[in-house]
């Protein structure tokens, strides 16, 4: 009696991928040089920096799980085509990569704000990195990743927050040695409430340095509030 034919079994659907997110919303884009720009924000959860200065500490936990194609539907629904995708540290999630490239191949243009303590390296290439190097005031200047400056092409982005003389000194120094504007455009951004904003253009001024000066643009419109 001939052996019966085995059927393969039917293919069983991949799990979409989903991601932790807080929130997602429209607002003016305060940093970088996409600044003034309406932007859709998508602020995924977790971090594993602690920085005496984080102003949104309200992502480190919670939020909600969310899968690829509802955080896509939700961007769909600002009829904008710019969005920022930050945290926390989006990068702390695995998933962020695929949802960079999905964005991306739904036409966005898109950028990632990073705390440059994470590997930069399987980023999208269409996506503009805005990388956070991290000052001693900070009290997370040891976690900066310095292999990161290999992957940084002039369509990407490196921001100092900086909140006091030496930080500023400290910035200065790493411009020089590490030779970060052969890198890309790099920011020079006040602390709010430690560092006066005039203080740090005179420094810059001063010095004679090839930096973009920079506020957070969105707490002048509209203070500390989140999502904003």
């Amino acid at each position: 009696m001939p052996e019966a034919l085995t059927q393969p079994a039917p293919a069983q659907p991949s799990a979409e991928k989903s991601l932790r997110l807080t929130e997602i919303f429209h607002s003016i884009q305060g940093e970088s040089s996409r600044v003034g720009l309406p932007t859709v924000f998508i602020r995924l959860t977790g971090c594993p920096l602690r920085c005496t200065w984080c102003d949104t500490a309200y992502a480190f936990h919670g939020g909600n799980a969310a899968t690829l194609s509802a955080i896509l539907a939700s961007v769909a629904e600002f009829n904008c085509k710019t969005v920022c995708v930050t945290g926390g540290e989006p990068l702390a999630q695995k998933n962020c990569l695929a949802l960079l490239t999905a964005l991306c191949d739904a036409g966005y243009s898109v950028s990632l704000e990073t705390s440059g303590a994470l590997d930069i390296g399987g980023v999208d290439p269409r996506v503009s990195r805005i990388v956070d190097l991290k000052t001693p005031d900070s009290g997370e200047a040891d976690k900066n990743l310095w292999e990161n400056l290999a992957h940084l092409t002039p369509h990407d982005e490196l921001k100092l927050v900086l909140a006091s003389r030496a930080d500023y000194d400290w910035a200065v120094a790493a411009c020089h040695q590490r030779r970060l504007f052969e890198h890309c455009e790099v920011l020079f951004s006040p602390v709010q409430g430690r560092l006066e904003p005039g203080q740090l253009a005179q420094w810059i001024l001063d010095d004679k340095l090839p930096v973009r000066f920079q506020l957070q643009l969105h707490k002048v419109l509209w203070g500390n509030a989140p999502g904003r």
